[in-house]
């Protein structure tokens, strides 16, 4: 769906008039005459419209010898209104026939902020992503037709706001997809190849790392994970050299487990199919970097993604074998299913004895636990440093991916204690989440900045939010790119 922006209102079959909440009486109707307004007024009484966010009330009106569609939109009272109201309009019309929308904000009552209507815009274009590739038998009236949304009487410098929240809307799209896509399609090596071909261009420069490579460097915890696969392992890594040559000041770091079965330690048969998303943490790097290299942010920064398949064949790993990490440490791995932190593990090594970033955020799909404690409206957040944490807090509620901190304490450390290794791979069942953010801290070095997102409950939505539809949400772009944005930019 294209979004453009027009100066003025031109003649257009359906027009869409924004509306402050309880702002009915201050509408600037523009060309539509005193009866058309009648109706329109009637229309929104008749539905309680009171210029709510996303509310929408339509009517048919007379214009000249024929009719004009015309729809109030309600845009609420602050900034994050307007993209659910963007949002909202399109979820109500991407397929119900209507291929073009008008949205005139000259019918405010004064000039609303240029970001504001570019979150507008934003909000529309993220809600129109749809992924019908393997659907042959849509019936014509669930097809998408709406494709273009024109936005007019929009404020000076609404462009320059729009252009970094296009680049967003593109690196959601990426991540969206390869949550989307079955593991039968995107795995490893595919995974990297989709990778490559998406960001193609934009500057960014890619290393990948195959299977011998990464047992010269001794990343035994990563390989031990995919070795009951056929499939190839990956380690791929995307930099971003925005503010001139030099060591990254930011790693992102992201769990790629393609398909996972939970290896010998195998998961229940119900919803083992929702598995193919346990490399949103991956996808949701590889998002955020296709996003800054777009807008060409002024920041240096890395993204890594350990990709494996996680599968239970004679050569699986074993609940009870030793790993060795590229760390050196040792892990009695008790659980197989237990695996994205061991990915993670060598992961975290790799960049930073290759690139020394001083700031690490990771992002996993790491445990059920977090659903049981935060359902699907945060990610957990767990960090070393007081100030990072604030900083993802803040940016989370400005880019409306939310996180919730937990603690972490040498208490629950200890409970990772193994008998014959440095480290177990899984604690007790109670605090699940904190101790599996414990045993990635383990492989943070000292003096290095590190926040772990465990975003289990939010990569995947079974109902549809404000900028998404039901399936892949795209969670952990928008987070990132707004943390570098307010952090590593100014």
């Amino acid at each position: 769906m294209q979004i453009q922006f027009s100066a003025a209102r031109a003649d257009a079959d359906f027009v869409v008039l924004p509306v402050e909440k309880d702002g009915l009486a201050r509408i600037a109707f523009g060309d539509l005459d005193a009866s058309a307004q009648r109706v329109l007024l009637a229309a929104a009484r008749a539905g309680r419209f009171e210029g709510e966010a996303g509310a929408i009330v339509e009517a048919v009106v007379a214009a000249g010898e024929g009719v004009q569609r015309v729809a109030l939109i309600g845009i609420g009272a602050g900034e994050a209104d307007y993209e659910r109201a963007g949002g909202a309009l399109t979820a109500r019309y991407l397929t119900s026939g209507t291929t073009t929308i008008t949205v005139d904000f000259g019918a405010l009552p004064g000039a609303p902020a240029p970001r504001a209507v570019a979150r507008f815009a934003a909000g529309a274009a993220q809600r129109g992503w749809r992924y019908d590739l393997y659907r042959t038998r849509l019936a014509d009236k669930a097809k998408p037709t709406l494709a273009t949304i024109t936005i007019a009487g929009a404020p000076a410098g609404t462009d320059a706001e729009w252009a970094p929240r296009e680049a967003l809307t593109q690196g959601l799209s990426l991540t969206r997809e390869l949550v989307t896509e079955p593991a039968n399609i995107i795995y490893p090596e595919s995974f990297v190849a989709r990778v490559s071909e998406s960001v193609e261009g934009l500057g960014l420069e890619i290393t990948v790392l195959g299977e011998d490579e990464m047992r010269d460097l001794g990343m035994g915890a990563l390989l031990g994970v995919n070795q009951g696969s056929r499939r190839a392992p990956r380690l791929l890594a995307l930099k971003w050299n925005g503010a001139g040559e030099g060591d990254p000041a930011l790693a992102l770091v992201g769990k790629g487990v393609t398909f996972d079965t939970g290896g010998i330690s195998i998961k229940p048969a119900g919803g083992m199919e929702d598995m193919k998303w346990d490399m949103g943490g991956a996808g949701a790097v590889v998002g955020t970097m296709k996003t800054l290299a777009l807008r060409k942010a002024k920041a240096n920064v890395i993204g890594v993604c350990g990709l494996v398949e996680n599968m239970p064949d004679g050569n699986a790993q074993r609940p009870g074998d030793v790993v060795t990490s590229m760390s050196g440490q040792t892990i009695e791995v008790i659980n197989t299913d237990a695996e994205g932190r061991l990915v993670l593990s060598d992961a975290l090594t790799w960049v930073q004895r290759t690139h020394r970033p001083k700031t690490i955020i990771d992002l996993a799909t790491l445990t059920g636990a977090m659903i049981i404690a935060l359902g699907n409206e945060h990610g957990g957040l767990f960090s070393n440093d007081d100030k990072l944490a604030e900083q993802l807090l803040a940016a989370g509620l400005a880019s409306g991916d939310k996180l919730w901190r937990f603690p972490l304490a040498d208490a629950y450390n200890k409970l990772l204690d193994s008998q014959i290794a440095d480290m177990k791979n899984v604690g007790p069942r109670g605090a699940g989440s904190i101790t599996a953010a414990q045993f990635l801290k383990r492989f943070v070095e000292d003096g290095v900045r590190w926040a772990h997102l465990d975003i289990a409950g939010m990569v995947w939505a079974d109902k549809p939010g404000a900028t998404y539809d039901k399936g892949a949400t795209g969670f952990g772009v928008r987070v990132l790119d707004r943390f570098v944005a307010d952090n590593f930019e100014q």
